[in-house]
């Protein structure tokens, strides 16, 4: 499936913290924690927890939460599909619906048990 301007759109308009609490939900079914959950964030944005929650608080939009975001410099070792979209194909020119995927994907592969270590990718 290809991103569209509307997609994106659509996506950055999204308040993070209305997302929040369904990665959370997702996570803690799945026996993780939201020590887990945060940690994985951290990794991708550099937000430490309260950071994080001050964001929460603030109710920003993903736009604004990932352009204050430091993206890891790993970040582009994130692949695969999620909701139909494969990540690496996702078109510079819509970074926020990308990076949105990218948080979309750690929490995917936190929930289905998968390594902290593996999760918070390192080059090779």
């Amino acid at each position: 499936m290809k991103v569209t301007a509307e997609k994106n759109d659509k996506v950055a308009k999204m308040v993070f913290a209305s997302v929040y609490p369904h990665y959370l939900n997702r996570l803690v079914k799945n026996g993780r924690t939201k020590e887990e959950l945060d940690k994985v964030i951290e990794w991708l944005t550099g937000f430490d927890a309260v950071k994080l929650e001050t964001l929460i608080e603030e109710r920003v939009t993903f736009e604004t939460f990932f352009n204050n975001a430091n993206i890891h410099p790993n970040a582009h070792l994130i692949k695969g599909v999620v909701c139909g979209y494969r990540i690496e194909d996702i078109a510079d020119e819509f970074k926020v619906y990308r990076q949105c995927r990218y948080l979309d994907k750690l929490v995917d592969e936190l929930a289905k048990g998968r390594k902290m270590e593996k999760i918070m990718r390192v080059e090779k």
